[in-house]
């Protein structure tokens, strides 16, 4: 008898000691450490030796992953599994955000360099006050080409220039259904964020009506095709066509007269987040003047950092190819979240573009 009361015991300690044990585990996988944070960024979005700078001033760790679409990288964030302190969403995935209450609001106090932030980029209509987000870089969607590949008369200060007849199957597209859908859109003089059945089919029929012209729909493999000479016109970013131009100067870069998309991608706290001191300290530290000038001649995307902008190469700032005038940017448009339910039918008219090209 006695054994066995001693057995008992035995189990029931062992059984404490594991369950102690598990949720000193779970804590520790969910509250994370002081001394690291984990950003969720956009791939070749940052300069690496920034990293080891932010590690070797603060002490803080830098875990660092990717991702390559704002969707993919919601989906991480609702699922929990992985404690993001860091994120870097564009305009409409932030109010995605913001409805599935997945955001931390800020602390201001704790991110003093804000104030190298140029006024224009700040408290806008997807995040009001900037409770939720602190502006990383910024451009535009437009149209590079090679002009010594292409007839004299084409610009592309145009939408209507795709069409022309003497670009057959030399048009590449990116794969992104807001793109390209919102340059259909904008051919016809509509906004890039329509919720028009019939302003849709409209724009989906214009889009088929240049398939002829299509000679692919993919992604970043654009960029070595047009430095390499091996494409003549593409739709991009702005700063995908900066890489572009910086290996290949026979390459040029033109943002339609009838308007565009004006996109921001903005550092955000997730509500993953296991280290909030580290994630204030990180945007902080991105948003120095120095630091966000030597990031911004890695990523070649243009900066919302007035104070970086003193620092930078003049003919780089003054290039409105990249910084469009305020004349230019008040025809530009900003990412409006659709609703899942116009989403779908974004998709679902691109998809039936995409199949037009088989």
């Amino acid at each position: 008898m006695k054994s066995l009361v001693q057995a008992t015991i035995a189990i029931i300690v062992t059984c404490a000691l594991l369950f102690f044990a598990a949720h000193q585990l779970e804590a520790g996988g969910t509250q994370g450490s002081k001394d690291t944070i984990t950003v969720y960024n956009w791939g070749e979005y940052i300069d690496p030796d920034l990293i080891a700078q932010f590690t070797e001033e603060t002490g803080i760790k830098v875990i660092y992953e990717t991702f390559d679409s704002n969707e993919a990288m919601m989906t991480k964030v609702q699922q929990g599994g992985s404690a993001y302190d860091i994120a870097v969403p564009s305009e409409y995935m932030v109010e995605m955000m913001k409805e599935e209450d997945l955001l931390i609001p800020l602390d201001h106090s704790k991110i003093p360099n804000m104030k190298n932030i140029d006024p224009y980029f700040l408290d806008l209509a997807f995040d009001p006050g900037n409770k939720y987000t602190i502006p990383y870089f910024w451009g535009t969607v437009g149209i590079v080409f090679n002009p010594t590949m292409v007839e004299e008369h084409l610009t592309f200060e145009s939408w209507e220039d795709l069409w022309d007849p003497t670009l057959e199957g030399k048009v590449f597209l990116v794969d992104g259904a807001r793109e390209v859908m919102g340059m259909g859109l904008n051919s016809l003089g509509e906004s890039l964020n329509a919720k028009d059945d019939v302003l849709l089919r409209q724009a989906t029929d214009r889009l088929i009506s240049l398939s002829p012209n299509i000679k692919a729909i993919i992604g970043d493999e654009i960029t070595p095709l047009m430095i390499n000479n091996e494409a003549t016109v593409a739709l991009t970013w702005s700063g995908q066509a900066a890489d572009m131009m910086w290996e290949n100067e026979d390459l040029d870069f033109a943002v339609p007269e009838e308007g565009s998309n004006l996109w921001f991608d903005s550092f955000v706290i997730p509500k993953t987040a296991a280290n909030i001191d580290g994630a204030h300290a990180f945007i902080n530290f991105m948003l120095d003047a120095d630091v966000s000038a030597q990031n911004n001649d890695y990523v070649g995307y243009s900066t919302p950092n007035a104070a970086a902008m003193e620092l930078m190469d003049p003919e780089v700032i003054e290039d409105e190819r990249f910084y469009p005038s305020e004349e230019l940017r008040e025809k530009l448009e900003v990412y409006e979240n659709l609703g899942l339910e116009w989403l779908g039918k974004y998709n679902e008219y691109f998809l039936e573009f995409k199949m037009s090209l088989r």
